[in-house]
């Protein structure tokens, strides 16, 4: 181990736990597990949940990847965020994060995120790049120097984090609190976060979703599957409400319908796509609403509802559109049953 090495201050019961290895191209990455049992322990750290895309971020012999949770790449996409971690002098490590687009108040928002994801006209690009600036917001560390640290506690990785990066505006660190978890819930929600996520301080990383991770969330939301719309009726155009569900036991089941947050661009864009996808055939298990005037389309886009609540039939009330996501499949979609 060289001396200036990051990894050369760590005690020789940490070293053992750092695996000397070549570095991967990919790694898939730990997800929280939803829960409503909200609490304050010294032995956890609460972070801020933030409202946009995960980004597993990758440099390589000065090449630098930016992947989405299923392998998809964002460089062009993102080219802020790519040139910034090109620039920084270390080099051949994984790092975690969520790219985010702030509104106003600082608040991450996955609406203004939209305009961002799947762009590929470079003049369109660099329009929206400079109309809508970015963010990787980095909050873990899973390979450095030649070694997969992913078997180190929580908080040690972060130390590691936090000393291999010079951050900036577009690259930032997530600063993290212990002691009153509930109290920083509240204060959470009063600012308009989404919320928090609660992390066991000693926790290895785990590229499966893990009880050692959990969400702490100011609104009941979660992602959904597209299968189908109505027509658009008076003044609305593309289309008027969407129909939307979730896997169970592998077939689609009918979560109702969301026929708000969309703007006029949205109502084009998402229109568009899902005349493309159309088909005469219902993708739902079980659809129990009416068929007049509804259109199917095959269960191919994934977006991300908040909503009220779920009633007893297993349907969302007072539904709201906030965005596509392109980081998951329709397949992966379930529903979410908070733990506790």
């Amino acid at each position: 181990m060289k001396k200036n090495s990051i990894l050369s201050v760590l005690s020789p019961e940490l070293l053992a736990k750092c695996i000397k290895k070549s570095q991967p191209t990919f790694m898939p990455v730990m997800l929280a597990t939803l829960t409503k049992d909200y609490f304050s322990r010294p032995d956890w750290i609460y972070e801020h949940k933030f409202d946009g895309v995960r980004c597993l971020a990758v440099k390589k012999n000065g090449k630098v990847h930016l992947l989405s949770r299923n392998k998809h790449l964002m460089n062009e996409e993102y080219p802020e965020i790519a040139k910034a971690i090109a620039k920084q002098k270390a080099d051949n490590f994984i790092i975690d994060g969520e790219i985010v687009a702030k509104n106003k108040k600082g608040i991450s928002d996955f609406q203004m995120l939209q305009s961002r994801i799947n762009l590929e006209n470079p003049f369109e690009i660099k329009t929206k790049e400079k109309q809508i600036p970015v963010q990787l917001c980095v909050f873990d560390c899973l390979y450095v120097e030649g070694h997969d640290i992913c078997k180190l506690p929580l908080l040690v990785r972060k130390k590691i984090l936090k000393k291999l990066l010079s951050y900036t505006a577009t690259l930032s660190y997530t600063e993290h609190k212990t002691g009153n978890g509930i109290q920083y819930f509240h204060q959470a929600c009063k600012r308009k976060w989404e919320g928090l996520i609660a992390k066991k301080a000693d926790s290895i990383y785990v590229s499966i979703r893990s009880p050692n991770w959990l969400k702490f969330k100011c609104s009941i939301g979660q992602e959904l599957v597209i299968g189908g719309y109505t027509s658009p009726r008076n003044t609305r155009t593309d289309f008027g409400a969407l129909l939307v569900g979730y896997y169970q036991k592998g077939k689609l089941q009918y979560a109702g319908k969301v026929g708000t947050g969309f703007s006029q661009d949205t109502l084009h864009m998402l229109g568009k796509m899902m005349r493309t996808l159309k088909t005469d055939k219902c993708p739902f298990d079980r659809y129990d609403d009416t068929t007049r005037n509804v259109h199917w389309i095959k269960p191919k886009l994934v977006a991300e509802f908040e909503f009220a609540q779920w009633t007893q039939g297993g349907k969302l009330r007072v539904g709201r559109y906030k965005g596509l996501r392109t980081d998951k499949k329709a397949t992966d979609v379930v529903k979410e049953i908070p733990k506790g």
